[in-house]
């Protein structure tokens, strides 16, 4: 998954001002204590990361 795509997802399922807090605000303990930012920041996959957020936040299969 590119950068791009991810972000796309992220905003499409949470909103633009929603996502764009979630990505720097929220801290995901399954990475590290990090922020989605800070772990794809760190060189995690983006993919991993939207999981991630998936699973925190129950996001329908269908949608992930």
């Amino acid at each position: 998954m590119r950068l791009t795509e991810f972000h796309e997802l992220v905003r499409e399922e949470f909103g633009q001002m929603r996502g764009d807090a979630l990505l720097v605000d929220h801290v995901l303990l399954s990475l590290g204590g990090k922020t989605a930012a800070e772990a794809i920041e760190d060189g995690r996959e983006p993919r991993e990361v939207w999981r991630e957020l998936c699973a925190e936040f129950d996001v329908p299969p269908q949608r992930r």
